[in-house]
């Protein structure tokens, strides 16, 4: 009994061992398109690039950029999960902002999360964190003040 041909399903297919599949004459050699099949893995990568980045584009997401809530000024940062965020100017230390609430932008301008660090370091906040026009963070006193000066500069 002789192989069915991966491509097309049709009969007396012949192993080729280069392409990894059983393939018919008319498949091994196709005429209509003048090309060789393309193998799945081979597009798998390109594929799934252009699935994860978003459609936004760096022209899209001016930096600096506008808050809508309170008119201050930021930048926008994609994060690695491909959501964009606003990112306060300047920096902190890292030992004065809570886990969870520290980022660090990578050569590429990806918002990083930054879970641990070293005590000399410094990191980078959320604009949310410290937008005037939302409550003021109570459980930092680094970002409290950021949040005081923004509110100060009438932002």
């Amino acid at each position: 009994m002789g192989f069915r041909c991966a491509a097309c399903d049709g009969p007396d297919a012949r192993l080729d061992a280069g392409r990894r599949a059983a393939l018919c004459g008319r498949c091994e050699h196709p005429t209509r398109s003048g090309r060789d099949p393309v193998r799945l893995g081979d597009i798998l990568t390109a594929t799934g690039d252009a699935l994860t980045y978003p459609t936004r584009t760096a022209a899209a997401a001016p930096n600096p950029a506008t808050c809508r809530e309170c008119g201050g000024t930021a930048e926008w940062h994609r994060t690695a999960h491909g959501r964009w965020m606003l990112i306060e100017p300047g920096t902190l230390a890292v030992t004065t902002v809570p886990i969870g609430h520290r980022w660090r932008i990578a050569g590429d301008g990806t918002a990083v999360s930054l879970r641990s660090a070293s005590p000399s370091d410094t990191c980078r906040v959320s604009h949310v964190d410290v937008c005037p026009a939302r409550p003021a963070p109570a459980h930092s006193p680094a970002l409290h003040a950021v949040w005081r000066r923004n509110a100060r500069q009438g932002v």
